[in-house]
C-alpha cells in the first residue's frame, strides 16, 4: 500500500492551453492599452521578437514570462506555458486567410524563386538562417502613402554536401 502524504490530497492545479493563455495575454494586453513597443521596452525585449513568442512561435524566458504574467495581472502558474518549446511555423491553413498575413505571403510567392537566387548568386549554395535573425518593421514616409519596410537579417548557412573526398 502506498502511504498518503498530504501532497497526494493536493488537487493538482490545472494550466491553460498555450492557446487559452495566449488569448488571456492578448485580452488583457489591449483591456490595457498596451502595446507590443510598450511590453516589449518593459520586458527589455525586442518587439518583433516579442510578437511572434505572444503568437505562439517562440518560448520565452522564465523570467520574461513571470514579469509579462505579472505586468498584465495574470496567474503566474502560466509561466510555464511560455516557456515550454513550441511548435514553430504553423499556420491553421495554408493559404493564410488573413489579408495582411496573406499579402505577406504572396510577397513571398512571387519573390521568394528570386531572392534565392540572388542569395546563391551572392553568398553560393545555402540558405539565410530564420534562426539566427533578425527582422525589423518599420515606417516610411511617401507622397502616395506611408510604406510598411520590413528588414530581414538571417546569418548565411552555407549546404556542406559529401563528396567522394570528404568522406
Amino acid at each position: 500500500m502506498i502511504p498518503m502524504t498530504p501532497d497526494a490530497l493536493t488537487p493538482p492545479t490545472t494550466r491553460p492551453t498555450r492557446a487559452e493563455l495566449l488569448a488571456q495575454i492578448e485580452a488583457a494586453r489591449q483591456e490595457r492599452g498596451l502595446t507590443l513597443t510598450d511590453l516589449g521596452a518593459q520586458l527589455g525585449a525586442d518587439r518583433v521578437w516579442l510578437g511572434a513568442a505572444l503568437h505562439g512561435q517562440h518560448p520565452m524566458p522564465a523570467p520574461m514570462a513571470a514579469s509579462l504574467l505579472g505586468l498584465l495581472g495574470l496567474p503566474e502558474s502560466g509561466a510555464p506555458v511560455l516557456t515550454a518549446f513550441v511548435s514553430r511555423g504553423s499556420f491553421e491553413a495554408l493559404p493564410p486567410t488573413d489579408p495582411t498575413v496573406y499579402r505577406l505571403y504572396e510577397v513571398l510567392q512571387v519573390y521568394g524563386p528570386t531572392l534565392k537566387t540572388l542569395i546563391h548568386e551572392e553568398f553560393g549554395d545555402g540558405i539565410m538562417s530564420a534562426i539566427n535573425f533578425r527582422l525589423e518593421l518599420g515606417r516610411e514616409a511617401h507622397p502616395d502613402g506611408d510604406r510598411v519596410t520590413i528588414k530581414m537579417a538571417g546569418k548565411f548557412l552555407p549546404y556542406h554536401w559529401a563528396t567522394p573526398e570528404t568522406n
